[in-house]
């Protein structure tokens, strides 16, 4: 567990934020909105300003929305949080002790304090194919378009990985018009996340949104010619794709950080303020964070925004914010699933209100008579009613007691 390390910041120091994401960005504005007026630098290996990942596999796969749509930066705010802008350039080393973050140029930035907030990187798939995207940048989705603006009748997207990443590419590109056959290795996509079933609820809707997955799926290679990928699976099939998307996971970029002498363990073990030593905080996706005594690490939006908050006004006042309820949405097959605290396949799971088998529902996920997790199918409204039982440990009959997806 790491300490409380409160020291305000103050005029005198200089702020070093290392990722130019979406949990960097909002960092330096709530500094900036809480009054810290010392030097700030926000460093990122992109070319681009801030912008909104998860739009990518949503809006822009589905071709609703242009790249400019995911900016987080508007001239306003751009006025309203002065910094200065380190883009193109990589972190490759930090020493936190003093703090200093060494860049790829070799140039040394001293600060006081550094936030680390580099994200993720999205796995790559064992073969080579020039039709093989990934889809975690801009230049993804860029890449993305090219790809299906040339697509001619007859061809197809081969998604590889029905996780929540590859559900919803697919998902956005069959609205478009796009055929997709998605290939899973396991017998049953989210098992590991949702449970047996609950995740068995949300595959039987992929066919009903014209989404075709396939299970228990071996891949044996991947051949690129002629423009297309020739996907060669195990039971002697072989699929032509224009495109093969990668939907396999990502893991955190720990590399640059390994000498730092940090706390790492598939992640930076941070506080409930998310410091990870004196002077050095950990944001998002590569942030491990204490919920009910378990370090947790989760890869969504809301968590990246969350921690930033809860860091800045740590930093910038000593105010503790409440402690963050692990969330994340995804929206895939037609439908929203949303899911609070952390749902484990060992769980057992009550529906409490709507059924598995229908179009919506409401699935508290109980362990040692203490609710654990809520998940939910299109019930944004009674999922936000119900994040009081996370808040502070509940037992299953209080929570039965108090209902209150029910108000």
């Amino acid at each position: 567990m790491v300490e409380d390390l409160l020291v305000s910041v103050t005029a005198d120091d200089h702020v070093v934020v290392v990722g130019a994401g979406l949990a960097g960005w909002r960092f330096c504005e709530e500094l900036r909105r809480r009054g810290y007026a010392g030097e700030l630098t926000l460093v990122g290996e992109e070319p681009h300003e801030p912008y909104d990942r998860p739009p990518l596999s949503k809006q822009v796969a589905e071709g609703k929305w242009g790249l400019e749509r995911t900016n987080l930066v508007t001239d306003e705010r751009r006025r309203a949080t002065p910094l200065t802008w380190r883009l193109s350039e990589r972190a490759v080393e930090l020493k936190a002790e003093v703090p200093l973050v060494r860049l790829d140029s070799g140039e040394m930035l001293f600060a006081t304090r550094v936030v680390i907030a580099t994200g993720v990187r999205a796995r790559t798939l064992p073969w080579a194919s020039a039709e093989t995207i990934t889809l975690r940048r801009r230049e993804d989705a860029e890449r993305l378009n090219r790809a299906l603006s040339v697509m001619d009748a007859g061809d197809q997207v081969v998604v590889v990985g029905a996780g929540f990443i590859g559900a919803e590419v697919a998902t956005a590109l069959v609205r478009r018009g796009v055929p997709v056959t998605v290939l899973e290795s396991s017998d049953l996509p989210l098992r590991g996340v949702l449970g047996e079933e609950v995740a068995r609820a949300v595959l039987a809707k992929a066919a009903e949104a014209g989404v075709s997955v396939r299970t228990n799926v071996t891949i044996l290679d991947i051949q690129s010619e002629g423009g297309y990928s020739h996907v060669h699976l195990a039971d002697g099939t072989q699929l032509r794709a224009r495109v093969v998307l990668a939907g396999v996971g990502a893991e955190p970029a720990l590399e640059w950080i390994a000498g730092s002498g940090l706390a790492l363990s598939q992640g930076i073990l941070v506080n409930e303020h998310f410091e990870a030593r004196a002077r050095v905080g950990a944001l998002g996706d590569i942030a491990r964070f204490p919920w009910r005594g378990e370090p947790t690490r989760l890869e969504h939006w809301q968590v990246a925004h969350d921690s930033a908050m809860t860091l800045a006004a740590w930093w910038a006042s000593g105010e503790a914010l409440a402690p963050l309820v692990p969330y994340f949405w995804s929206d895939q097959y037609g439908h929203k699933i949303q899911v609070l605290g952390r749902p484990r396949a060992s769980a057992t799971v009550h529906v409490v209100r709507g059924e598995l088998g229908e179009g919506r529902f409401v699935a508290l996920y109980e362990e040692s008579d203490e609710v654990t997790a809520i998940v939910t199918l299109d019930h944004p409204r009674a999922l936000m009613l119900s994040r009081d039982l996370l808040v502070q440990p509940t037992s299953l009959d209080e929570a039965l007691s108090r209902a209150p997806w029910e108000g």
